[in-house]
């Protein structure tokens, strides 16, 4: 007789957006259902959440340059726009493509299956009032999507009521894009009481979080050293972690700089935030993968909590009382799961946000332990993931060239004015001359003090020279593979004055190019190596 095989087979997924829609209703909702995730977290993820495009969710307090920083990206302007010093934008706006310019109303948006914001339904008609879609053709649009958000007051300002849970939306959007990028103006730094409880609202997504100083063209280098050691020092009173935020240093619109000592730091930095806006296409499948996971690892710690507070509670008399002394001790309760499940303390939810929470709910109601529920998700972070993290890999290689292009993208991509060109090794690739050529005297000097045989010098003679640059091994050894073209262990002069040229351009900080580029190839060699 045959033993019954008791393993399940692999479910077989067409592709990483349907495999986690599938893994998240056959294997997680449940447990979220039974144990009230999305009465104490977040609300059930729907099919749009899945197939959306990547979001970018820009935060800041008012007259910072949110709208403006949006415009920039696109290089159009987008329909219900407001510019101006004072707080102008007072609604969110979710700016996406489409095939016609117009607006759709938060009432109507939240109905509309194929948008990822059904579940924002919950936050009730002040919000929805205040809650808009601007839908336009432009190619940025066509790769990502950008949410717009009110302008964060400070002073008196902040103490009028919004009448909606302005932090908590806010959360609910963190969980659900790809990136939050907080912008700072240079000239108020003052991180007001909105501001920080916002920024605590987004502790659990720091990996998404990147940080903008805008308007840093407003003030001279001096005084951006003080404003940047400023923020640095009053982000991390607030946001509590070890690792430095990633701060992004510029000016975010397309006008002349008013101080333009700073030009070069500022391209380096918008180049290196569009690349970071860029990759999120590429990066997307693996985005909703990790926040699944993530969601999972919490789901397990409610299931833990809800069935050990159903446990304790008493089946007939005494109820309320008990309920208060399990709320009291909720985090004796927090430490005894961590024991017994072996689960990181990083894993539990906010103890006091937990606790007020409880208070509003019937703990008899609260379902029992059921571990056939845990297994299936146990199963599904051990087995499933593994394999649609290999799918994500596969569909990254299928489509390499993912990436957000139009607007202020293309400006830097190619051209006299793409970023570093004309600079370190591209230093002369437009000119008819040699570049190398120019200080080839003097290079030649140290050359013939050499002694070279039949015009060459040797590598041990060389070398001595180029250690004089203090340069590592590592990095001489590269400029020695560059620089000798016709790989014959030796330098003749015109390979000297290039490994000399590549050591001056490695030394005023540039990196060396991966193989030597065209324009510095030695006059006398072209032929040999465009033929090879």
């Amino acid at each position: 007789m045959f033993r019954k095989n008791l393993k399940k087979d692999p479910e077989l997924f067409q592709n990483v957006s349907e495999g986690l829609r599938r893994l998240y209703r056959t294997k997680l909702f449940p447990l979220e259902d039974t144990y009230r995730f999305h009465d104490f977290h977040s609300p059930a993820l729907e099919d749009a959440d899945f197939d959306n495009k990547p979001m970018v969710l820009l935060v800041g307090q008012y007259s910072t340059g949110k709208t403006t920083f949006i415009r920039h990206l696109m290089e159009q302007d987008f329909p219900g726009m407001r510019i101006g010093p004072e707080p102008t934008t007072d609604s969110f706006i979710a700016v996406m493509h489409g095939e016609q310019d117009g607006v759709i109303p938060g009432n109507a948006l939240v109905v509309d299956p194929k948008k990822p914001f059904r579940k924002l339904n919950a936050f009730g008609n002040a919000f929805l009032n205040r809650f808009m879609c601007a839908q336009m053709p432009n190619p940025v649009l066509e790769s990502i999507s950008i949410i717009d958000t009110p302008g964060i007051l400070s002073g008196e300002k902040q103490r009028i009521s919004r009448g909606y849970d302005f932090a908590a939306v806010l959360e609910w959007f963190a969980e659900r894009v790809d990136r939050i990028i907080l912008l700072f103006d240079a000239h108020k730094l003052d991180i007001s009481d909105e501001f920080s409880e916002v920024i605590r609202a987004l502790k659990n997504h720091e990996d998404k979080m990147r940080v903008v100083l805008n308007k840093a063209d407003q003030i001279s280098t001096q005084q951006l050293m003080r404003v940047y050691g400023a923020l640095m020092w009053s982000l991390g009173k607030i946001i509590n972690t070890p690792e430095v935020v990633r701060v992004y240093i510029g000016s975010f619109w397309a006008q002349p700089l008013l101080v333009p000592d700073n030009r070069k730091l500022f391209e380096a930095e918008e180049q290196d935030l569009f690349l970071d806006i860029q990759s999120l296409p590429r990066n997307a499948a693996l985005r909703k993968l990790n926040d699944l996971i993530k969601r999972a690892r919490l789901a397990k710690v409610q299931a833990y909590i809800i069935s050990s507070l159903k446990k304790e509670m008493p089946s007939m008399f005494g109820k309320d009382s008990k309920k208060k002394e399990l709320i009291s001790n909720l985090g004796e309760i927090y430490h005894r799961i961590e024991k017994e499940h072996q689960i990181s303390p990083g894993d539990f939810p906010n103890l006091a946000k937990m606790q007020e929470l409880l208070n509003g709910q019937d703990f008899s109601k609260f379902a029992a332990l059921k571990p056939k529920l845990l297994e299936a998700v146990e199963d599904m972070l051990a087995n499933d993931i593994a394999r649609l993290m290999a799918m994500v890999r596969q569909e990254e290689a299928a489509m390499p060239s993912q990436s957000v292009k139009g607007g202020a993208f293309e400006g830097t991509m190619s051209g006299p004015f793409g970023h570093g060109y004309g600079e370190g090794a591209s230093e002369g690739i437009d000119e008819l001359e040699w570049v190398v050529g120019r200080d080839k005297p003097s290079y030649d000097e140290i050359f013939y003090t050499l002694s070279p045989i039949n015009g060459k010098v040797s590598g041990a003679a060389a070398k001595k020279e180029m250690l004089k640059s203090k340069l590592p091994n590592t990095v001489l050894g590269k400029i020695w593979k560059l620089a000798d073209v016709d790989k014959d262990g030796l330098l003749d002069d015109e390979e000297f004055a290039l490994a000399n040229h590549l050591i001056k351009v490695k030394l005023e900080g540039h990196e060396l190019p991966p193989t030597l580029p065209e324009h510095l190839v030695p006059p006398s060699k072209r032929g040999t190596v465009m033929q090879e």
